[in-house]
């Protein structure tokens, strides 16, 4: 079983930035280096949407609301996923939870981000 444990969410003003982080532990089949990996969030009354995603080869993609502002990361051997969130809107705000893809889905528990106005 994989565990994945979100942290580095709080509260910021608009314009502000947050750094989430991922860390993967628990018995792995696969090395994470070869596990696609995503951040989602679901803001209050809206469903779950893919915010980022990185591929094993470090392939990125971002959801149209967050480029430019978002950077997705990785670090194979801390078998830690990041999320650069900077010029953070009022509409960023909601839960990121983490997702391992390892050939099975995995996913955190999330993370709360407040963006205020």
């Amino acid at each position: 079983q994989v565990q994945l444990v979100e942290s580095g969410g709080g509260s910021v003003q608009a314009g502000g930035s947050l750094k989430l982080s991922c860390a993967a532990s628990g018995y792995t089949e696969y090395s994470f280096s070869t596990w696609g990996m995503a951040w989602y969030r679901e803001a209050p009354g809206k469903e779950r949407e893919s915010v980022s995603t990185i591929s094993k080869f470090g392939t990125t993609t971002y959801a149209d609301s967050v480029k430019g502002r978002f950077t997705i990361s990785r670090d194979n051997a801390r078998k830690t996923l990041y999320l650069e969130m900077n010029s953070l809107k009022v509409e960023d705000t909601g839960v990121y939870y983490c997702l391992a893809n390892s050939g099975r889905i995995f996913w955190g528990q999330g993370t709360q981000v407040t963006v205020s106005s």
